[in-house]
């Protein structure tokens, strides 16, 4: 089966903004949003993470999530190494 030559492989990258939060029975809760604005701050994420908890926007199984427990960025990046053929 054909490989792409190494000058053609594909190269992809995404972003992931993942919000951790702790809920009633003490267990994290993930909201992940892709492709976040490339200049959102810590601060704007924080505030939105507050006004979610604050007007009680989400549930979760283990009841209402009550704290901010962690903020994160993935990156990630995706090589093509192979195409099916049609």
């Amino acid at each position: 089966m054909p490989q792409k030559p190494v000058n053609e492989l594909a190269t992809t990258t995404e972003q992931t903004l993942r919000m951790v939060f702790r809920n009633q029975a003490g267990r994290n809760v993930t909201i992940t949003l892709d492709n976040p604005r490339d200049d959102l701050t810590a601060a704007e994420i924080e505030a939105a993470m507050d006004l979610i908890i604050a007007r009680n926007i989400f549930t979760s199984t283990g009841g209402d999530l009550v704290a901010k427990q962690d903020i994160m960025i993935v990156n990630s990046t995706t090589d093509d190494l192979f195409d099916s053929p049609a």
